[in-house]
């Protein structure tokens, strides 16, 4: 049965697959056209072991959110689901009337009627964090705006395809190790996407997990890196982050080719882009632009 409004915190702590059949039984119902993660957390990964794929894969539909969900989004995309990282209810769709016009029409459209081609939007300004909310007249809004500089194209050449594939980098680093991780050979061809949470993990910390794809074999096999705006570091901690991730794809692992963005509109700032896992997208690097080249809605699994 599903959880309740009322079910204590507690209890659903302590049975994930009570969590994962209130997953199992939105995929299975033909009134729910699409399931949005109400917030993030820490536990997704012990849902995965009790969801019904067979239920899921003969079900597909719009399934999205990002932090916590990232264990949720990967692991069925490996199953040929088109999946989306993106905002939350709370976390995002609560303070959709805050934002600007063209963020609210770039949400409606991705959901609703996303075109074939697109290039991915960049917004004017970014948000780092909430106010409190546990102050009423405060729900919904958003923390005062930063100008956005925009994308960084920190190497690479011409264009580059893959397609897209990643998360919250504290939350797949859960995953490696067991069952849901993917296999050696899924990597290649694919556009990783990496964000950092609102932990704010340290720019060394950020070092050794990736790192840690490069020893596994993964970095050599990507068709480019894609790393959100990370929340709460200052310019300094931002300029050190990019640096940083060069040099570990460029100097320890040899990948002087591989296309790196960093600065994007995704993760655990606002607004953030909706990122469709399984579909096709193209690095632009003499022109600096990412576009998408297919629907997620028409991707082949």
């Amino acid at each position: 049965m599903y959880p309740s409004d009322t079910t204590p915190d507690s209890e659903l702590f302590t049975n994930p697959e009570m969590r994962a059949n209130d997953i199992n039984e939105a995929f299975a119902n033909p009134l729910i056209d699409g399931i949005i993660s109400t917030i993030g957390g820490s536990d997704s990964a012990r849902i995965l072991r009790y969801l019904d794929m067979d239920i899921i894969t003969a079900n597909p539909k719009i399934f999205m959110g990002y932090s916590d969900t990232s264990a949720l989004t990967t692991y069925l995309n490996q199953y040929g689901l088109v999946t989306f990282n993106g905002p939350s209810v709370m976390a995002g769709f609560a303070q959709l009337h805050s934002h600007s016009a063209e963020y609210q029409r770039y949400v409606s459209m991705q959901l609703l009627s996303p075109p074939v081609e697109q290039v991915l939007p960049t917004f004017s300004h970014y948000y780092h964090g909430y106010p409190d909310w546990q102050n009423t007249s405060q729900c919904g809004e958003l923390s005062e705006p930063v100008n956005n500089s925009g994308p960084v194209f920190v190497q690479g050449e011409g264009c580059a395809t893959g397609q897209l594939f990643g998360g919250c980098i504290e939350v797949l680093e859960m995953l490696k190790g067991t069952r849901y991780w993917p296999a050696p050979e899924f990597w290649h061809n694919k556009v990783l996407f990496l964000e950092t949470s609102q932990d704010k993990p340290s720019v060394d910390y950020v070092k050794y997990w990736l790192r840690n794809y490069g020893v596994m074999g993964a970095l050599q096999q990507l068709s480019g890196l894609m790393i959100g705006r990370p929340r709460d570091y200052s310019t300094a901690e931002q300029v050190s982050l990019i640096n940083t991730v060069q040099s570990v794809i460029k100097d320890e692992f040899n990948c002087a080719h591989l296309p790196i963005v960093c600065n994007l509109d995704f993760g655990h700032t606002d607004p953030q882009l909706l990122l469709p896992l399984g579909v096709t997208i193209k690095i632009d690097c003499e022109h600096q632009r990412l576009s998408l080249l297919e629907s997620p809605f028409q991707a082949p699994n």
